[in-house]
């Protein structure tokens, strides 16, 4: 779900730290907030999280209410298993826990004395959970949470790179481990398709995995700059979306991927589709790109604000995006 957004980046990573460890306030207008990721939890329950440790659910998407959150810190994606069980993810590797459908959240891990957030987590069932970040950031869980462990992948690195971090290892530990927490690109969002995973990150970062992200397999490069989300469509065809309006395409047989053109140079942040079948991808600048024939095309259609539309879900047959001024309901009806 979701993903390293430059808008995220530019506005919030230098958040003062000593606010962040206080229980999230109430906020009437939370709603209007920003916010970074939205989650359907079932046909009649959906889920977004932002920043101040905002995390508001609601029954409609038009009336909202905010569940109990220890820490304010910037919350930057969701994902429930189930109906019950869910984690989000944020800033200073923070990682929450609800066991009560997201109503009450608890601590089950906060480094603020990492200074790096995490942008998406993904669970294979209720005890077996990763969650990805910045610089390369993996955390590995096989009992819920309980226990999340630090996960280096050596395989995103040239061997030259992999000589250097030995050789730092054995003479001098304290800048191995510095270097080690800084050598490796973004990863910014990672999707379950049916056994594999696809992670996509920073410098054109692809990679998947065939056994819950143990080892990655990293793909040719199709682009240098980051994507931020990936999505298999409904014909079964993968879609890429990240910088300057980028958005690649490439067949379920496995051909080479394809630039499809776009309209636009806003930064794409994520991949919405629709149960009947639309495809829409969500952009800075007010940026919807929607397609009804499974990516070869997109149409641009801009919102009036210009405001960034960070992530959305199709729910009761209409778009709800959360954005850099909240929660938006789109009635299809406005989009072309």
């Amino acid at each position: 779900m979701q993903r390293l957004l430059a808008f995220l980046f530019s506005t919030l990573f230098f958040l003062s730290a000593s606010s962040q460890q206080l229980p999230a306030m109430q906020a009437p207008l939370a709603s209007k907030s920003l916010m970074l990721d939205i989650f359907k939890i079932n046909d009649k329950q959906i889920v977004a999280v932002g920043e101040r440790g905002h995390i508001l659910l609601s029954d409609d998407a038009v009336t909202w209410h905010q569940a109990n959150v220890p820490v304010r810190t910037t919350l930057t994606a969701v994902y429930f298993v189930d109906e019950k069980h869910g984690w989000a993810v944020g800033h200073d590797a923070t990682i929450l826990f609800s066991s009560d459908g997201g109503e009450n959240w608890e601590i089950q891990q906060h480094l603020p004395e990492k200074e790096k957030p995490l942008l998406d987590i993904i669970f294979k069932d209720k005890n077996q959970g990763i969650a990805i970040g910045a610089y390369g950031q993996l955390y590995r869980t096989i009992d819920g949470g309980l226990t999340w462990n630090f996960e280096f992948h050596g395989e995103f690195l040239f061997p030259e790179d992999l000589e250097y971090l030995e050789d730092l290892k054995e003479h001098d530990k304290e800048a191995y481990l510095d270097e080690q927490g800084s050598i490796l690109a973004h990863f910014n969002s990672i999707f379950k398709d049916g056994l594999i995973l696809y992670m996509v990150g920073e410098v054109g970062l692809i990679a998947k995995s065939d056994d819950f992200a143990q080892i990655w397999q990293p793909q040719d490069k199709i682009y240098q700059g980051s994507f931020n989300d990936i999505a298999r469509t409904q014909q079964g065809n993968l879609l890429v979306v990240g910088l300057r309006g980028n958005v690649f395409r490439r067949l379920e047989s496995g051909s080479p991927w394809q630039q499809i053109p776009t309209g636009t140079n806003a930064l794409l942040n994520s991949i919405l589709l629709g149960d009947n079948g639309s495809i829409y991808v969500l952009g800075n600048n007010g940026v919807i790109l929607k397609s009804d024939d499974d990516g070869m095309s997109f149409s641009l259609n801009i919102q009036a604000d210009g405001k960034a539309l960070i992530s959305g879900i199709w729910f009761n047959n209409q778009l709800v995006i959360v954005s850099e001024v909240g929660i938006k309901v789109i009635p299809l009806m406005k989009l072309k």
